[in-house]
């Protein structure tokens, strides 16, 4: 009976080469990969620099571009 590194097991318990490290590398990589899709999806609907409809409606209302009658009613319509 020999003890050497393998034991009979080869790379089968090696899981080919991976290893439990090779394991765990390629599940940290899909979840980054995942988290950071996640990220870039949700920062396209939130665009800095633009304003809301509701903030643009307030801002003519307090120019006096609108009427309080026609404020009213936008804003009903916006929510």
């Amino acid at each position: 009976m020999t003890f050497g590194m393998m034991d009979g097991y080869g790379y089968g318990m090696m899981g080919g080469g991976y290893g439990i490290l090779g394991l765990i590398f390629w599940i940290l990589l899909i979840i980054g990969l995942v988290l950071l899709i996640k990220y870039l999806w949700a920062g396209r609907g939130d665009k800095k620099g633009e304003e809301s409809a509701l903030e643009i409606l307030n801002k003519k209302y307090a120019r006096g571009e609108i009427s309080k009658e026609e404020f009213e009613e936008k804003k009903k319509d916006l929510q």
